[in-house]
């Protein structure tokens, strides 16, 4: 299943959203859509092997609506000094390394291919050819033609922006003509219609066959994009904005038109007929200078996406044998060597190999200061290298470097739906229908039971009761909010994965704030070595060739103390890693108590030494030699100089702040009580964590072994951590906050990404999620309000008590207003 997010224009109301998530869903193959109508985004789940964007694209054009597609590209190609080509492509669908054989065989049997690799752990292949016997367009033809698809790495994201601002550039242009013209008719119209109002107007205006003729163009040119309204009613047995607004024109359109052709019809029943051109002229314009305004303001919505896409760089100086040579970013592939001099873009991610430098990463993770580099040191693309020259090798590129992430991320949290916005769905569902009927049912109440002229009072009313409803309001009041937040979280460094996050984290009664890598600095020192028989080095020495396989973090400074001493490392066998207690082998064993207990190892004489490092709240390493301790190292990771102010900010929200550790209770208590929590799970290994934040779920967390807490109170939990340990901890807890420097899979797992990870981005995330959630229920408030109050006016049911009728005008400039206030009032998120 591929999930993908399309741009969709020429939607005007959630009615439209819901008839094309209906139609999608409805395709062979898609698993789920949803239309997210303030975005204009479909997030569509599909299986490649039984449809495509090419089927989609159709279904969505087929109900009057256009999705935008990035134009497939000629790869790009990298020539080599021998004049030969080198083209790269991920190759889509091998299910098993059989797969990459075959679409290897495939590529080596074609005429001027060289070397032909295909990786299937990767997804890619690299080939060398020769451009004069064969075209990167014919490579990438006989890999489809295997039976997969080959995507070349082209910046198929500023394709779709660029697309986009084209697309609504024309949009905005059309709608600007067509409210101009208009304007210019609906003013003639009006004049033209009120002669008794205004005496200088020329005779032949107010000629009703001349006002028919100067309606008929802003009715049908003008106003033509409403009429999609009525195929999607009589195609597909649904209704949308569209629907109401044409009805309710055409109505008293070709009720004038029958008073100016056919005055006699009406004469007959002594009723004196009056044209309503003005009334159908002017709210097709003031309906189109609504949308005109909204689609300017929602194009600022996106901004934030669109500043993403920007970063980017568009070139990168590769190394080639003695030579630099400058290349379109597309052309770069992974072990590439790539050279930046100062004030340069960082073109794609990579580990530097030579150089020092500092570069300025605020525009991806929102850290305002330089962060240093140099050997050894990973790189992001699109960051900015500021003083001195790196030359790096390029790990990730295309679809793979961070950046291209982050706006995958943001794109989907933007198509994504929060539960809060299933009732604004569900209504608009229904709400056009009984629009309508409500409608039909005033026509027929004020035609039986009306004042004379029956027939106008019933078509005025019918009309205004059309043009009042506002389905546009309540479809943007969530998905717009939700997009402008999701983008103003990213340019702080806040990741959202989708939209139901932003809606849990205000709900959020407790939080699990994992020790190390999240309120330490993950980089602990080796700061004590006692030692039971032995000189120090002997005994390091010993400790670090254990730990030298070992892929735990405590083994770093060991190892690292072993290596500035100039120790050698001692030959080892038969090693195996314990989960969570530590390692053994033909040398010895080294790790925590877990380990020694296992191994029957009596740690009574060294007892009161561990001790003492635990209560100074540093991590106790023991290593055994037979049966017999041989040292304790102390190792100790320092605390984050921001911890202790975010957990009393977040006891301050009110929040139950607890710390999970596998470290054992004396030495939790005692970083615990340095940066002031008093809840903690100690002696956690890492396949328990889950289990934990499960137990804190139900309330049932004072029955776990250490005696930590005492409440049974059902909670919303959030965790934080880093590492791959926490990935199921982070899945399990309704809302998971993984630490942009932690893994790759516990962002993945994670609900939401602090870029940077810097502790004082989870209150701002609290803060942002209750912000949004105040403005979409602004928005939802005055959306249904707005509805409830002037539907029942514009039917005429202040009429019998005071005489009060709704003008279908006034109702068509009600309702514009209705939805530029909501897309105001959600842009106010970008403040925040």
């Amino acid at each position: 299943m591929k999930k993908e997010v399309f741009k969709i224009r020429g939607m005007h109301c959630a009615s439209c959203a819901n008839t094309i998530e209906k139609v999608v869903a409805n395709l062979v193959g898609v698993k789920s859509a949803q239309v997210n109508f303030g975005a204009e985004t479909l997030l569509a789940e599909y299986d490649e092997s039984k449809t495509g964007p090419e089927e989609i694209a159709k279904t969505v054009e087929g109900v009057g609506y256009k999705l935008l597609m990035p134009e497939r590209k000629e790869p790009s190609l990298v020539k080599t000094a021998d004049g030969k080509a080198f083209l790269a492509f991920k190759v889509v669908g091998m299910d098993s390394p059989h797969c990459a054989m075959i679409v290897e065989k495939a590529l080596k049997t074609l005429p001027g291919i060289e070397k032909a690799e295909v990786d299937y752990n990767n997804t890619r292949a690299k080939i060398v050819f020769d451009p004069k016997k064969i075209s990167g367009k014919e490579i990438e033809k006989v890999i489809d033609d295997t039976g997969y698809e080959a995507i070349a790495e082209t910046s198929e994201a500023h394709d779709i922006l660029e697309k986009e601002k084209q697309e609504r550039e024309k949009e905005i242009s059309n709608l600007k003509r067509k409210v101009i013209i208009g304007v210019i008719f609906s003013i003639v119209i009006f004049l033209g219609s009120f002669p008794e109002w205004f005496s200088f107007v020329p005779k032949i205006l107010t000629n009703y066959f001349i006002l028919f003729l100067l309606t008929t163009p802003v009715q049908f040119w003008v106003g033509s994009r409403f009429y999609r309204g009525l195929v999607v009613l009589f195609k597909y047995r649904t209704a949308d904005m569209n629907t109401l607004i044409s009805i309710g024109t055409l109505s008293a359109y070709f009720y004038s038109a029958v008073v100016t052709f056919f005055p006699e019809f009406f004469m007959k029943g002594g009723i004196l007929p009056k044209p309503y051109f003005d009334t159908s002229a002017i709210i097709i314009t003031l309906i189109l200078l609504g949308r005109y305004f909204e689609t300017m303001a929602k194009g600022r919505a996106s901004e934030a996406i669109k500043k993403l896409m920007k970063l980017g760089a568009k070139t990168a100086r590769i190394i080639v044998g003695e030579q630099e040579k400058e290349i379109e970013i597309e052309a770069v592939k992974v072990g590439d060597i790539i050279l930046v001099r100062p004030g340069e873009k960082i073109p794609v991610d990579g580990e530097v190999l030579e150089g020092k430098s500092s570069v300025d990463e605020s525009l991806v993770t929102g850290e305002s200061m330089p962060v240093s580099k140099e050997q050894g040191s990973k790189v992001i693309g699109s960051t900015i290298n500021l003083s001195g020259v790196l030359k790096f090798r390029a790990s990730k590129v295309g679809k793979e470097t961070l950046l291209a992430q982050i706006i995958k991320m943001v794109e989907q949290a933007q198509a994504s739906k929060a539960p809060i916005q299933r009732l604004a769905d569900l209504v608009s569902g229904y709400f056009v229908p009984i629009v309508i009927g409500i409608a039909i049912l005033t026509f027929i109440v004020w035609l039986f039971f009306g004042p004379s002229p029956a027939i106008t009072f019933a078509l005025v009313n019918f009309v205004a009761v059309l043009i009042i409803a506002c389905p546009c309001a309540l479809g943007l009041a969530t998905p717009l909010a939700i997009m402008v937040g999701t983008g103003s979280a990213a340019q702080k460094g806040i990741l959202v994965k989708d939209a139901e996050a932003l809606e849990i984290a205000h709900k959020v009664k407790a939080i699990i704030l994992d020790k190390t890598g999240t309120l330490t600095k993950g980089k602990p020192e080796l700061t004590d070595i006692k030692t039971f028989g032995g000189n120090e080095k002997e005994i390091l020495q010993l400790a670090a060739s254990l730990e030298r396989y070992s892929e735990h973090h405590l083994a770093r400074p060991i190892i690292a103390k072993a290596q500035a001493e100039g120790l050698d490392f001692l030959a080892v066998e038969n090693f195996k890693a314990v989960a969570g207690k530590g390692v053994k082998a033909n040398l010895g064993a080294i790790g925590n108590r877990g380990l020694m207990k296992e191994l029957g190892i009596s740690l009574e004489d060294i007892e009161k030494d561990i001790v003492k490092l635990e209560e100074e709240g540093k991590t106790a390493v023991i290593l055994a030699v037979g049966n017999r301790p041989k040292g304790i190292f102390g190792i100790a990771d320092t605390l984050k100089d921001e911890a202790i102010g975010i957990v009393k900010s977040l006891k301050k929200e009110g929040l139950e702040v607890w710390m999970i550790t596998g470290d054992n209770e004396r030495v939790a208590k005692a970083i615990a009580g340095q940066v002031g929590i008093e809840n903690i799970m100690a002696g956690v290994l890492p396949n328990e964590k889950a289990e934990m934040v499960k137990k804190l779920q139900s309330g049932k967390i004072e029955n776990w072994k250490l005696e930590i807490g005492n409440s049974r109170q059902r909670r919303v939990v959030a965790m934080v951590g880093d590492g791959v340990n926490d990935a199921p901890a982070l899945a399990q807890a309704e809302l998971g906050i993984a630490m942009g420097e932690g893994t790759d899979i516990a962002m993945e797992s994670a609900e939401i990404t602090l870029m940077r990870g810097d502790l004082t981005l989870i209150p701002e995330v609290i803060s942002l999620s209750k912000k949004t959630l105040g403005i979409v229920k602004q928005n939802l408030f005055w959306a249904f309000f707005y509805n409830v109050a002037f539907i029942p006016v514009a039917a005429g049911a202040l009429y019998p008590f005071f005489g009060i009728l709704l003008n279908p005008i006034f109702a068509a400039a009600a309702m514009a207003f209705s939805s530029i206030s909501v897309v105001l009032n959600s842009l106010r998120l970008k403040r925040v």
